[in-house]
């Protein structure tokens, strides 16, 4: 798809990878929905991008029926950009239900009804594209991780799988999967050090992944440095021994994490 004239609506869009994001979708012509929960974050972003055309709407996707009422808003859109999510780091036993309500409804049931209210008009006209922003920890478990892990687990799979349902109806979808980002993302937010080793990349780098993924149809693409993706596909494979070997390190690193994130739930 060529993203020149296209009308994008993108959720998250006021965190450090939502701003890469807008900023390299705008940058190659495209006109945005930018949507989150902080107004005048929204308004000064839309101010800063290229290009004319760009609106905002004020959303609370952890809210009941959010996801659909922000659709009604945005208008007609030919790219989603579902990025937004809620840390969910942590024990589960140290979520209430409420927050582990919010957690599942904002990483995984938006952007499933949101999808799934979009679709029938894009089959009709052959076109549009889905772009869900997954993350490494969509394929490789973490300790602390249960609730997070769980929701990108299960929007990558529900990606891909409906990328099968999809294929030659002209609607794309792709998953893009961060790694650990420096300057944005889960652990530059908190604080926390990743674990030593594994490499960061940057939002800028997310920011282009989207793009492509629009522009070329691309089934998946992983954002981080190849040591990461080879220690994200041992743990993959054998999750077992991962958790033995790395377990007590990363777990050190995820508890710390946890902590600075629990007033985000």
């Amino acid at each position: 798809m060529n993203l020149h004239g296209r009308r994008a609506l993108l959720t998250g869009a006021t965190g450090g990878l939502g701003r890469a994001i807008a900023k390299a979708l705008a940058a190659r012509g495209a006109s945005l929905v930018l949507s989150s929960r902080k107004a005048e974050e929204l308004g000064q972003l839309a101010g800063s991008l290229p290009g004319i055309g760009h609106a905002t709407v004020v959303c609370d996707l952890a809210e009941d029926g959010a996801a659909l009422a922000l659709l009604e808003q945005a208008g007609d859109v030919d790219v989603l950009i579902a990025n937004a999510a809620l840390p969910a780091s942590g024990r589960l036993e140290s979520f209430s239900q409420d927050q582990l309500g919010r957690a599942l409804r904002v990483n995984l049931e938006s952007p499933v009804r949101m999808t799934r209210e979009l679709l029938p008009r894009w089959q009709e006209r052959n076109g549009g594209h889905f772009v869900f922003i997954s993350s490494i920890s969509g394929f490789a478990i973490t300790p602390r991780g249960s609730l997070y892990a769980a929701t990108k687990f299960a929007l990558r799979g529900f990606a891909l799988s409906l990328r099968a349902d999809l294929r030659g109806s002209g609607v794309g979808v792709s998953v893009v999967t961060p790694g650990v980002i420096r300057e944005a993302g889960m652990f530059a937010e908190s604080g926390a050090a990743p674990p030593l080793g594994i490499g960061t990349s940057t939002p800028e780098r997310v920011g282009k992944a989207v793009v492509r993924a629009i522009e070329h149809n691309k089934s998946e693409i992983c954002v981080a440095p190849l040591r990461q993706r080879a220690v994200a596909r041992f743990a993959m494979l054998a999750p077992e021994m991962f958790g033995r070997v790395a377990g007590s390190a990363a777990a050190q690193s995820m508890d710390e994490m946890a902590a600075s994130q629990r007033e985000k739930r």
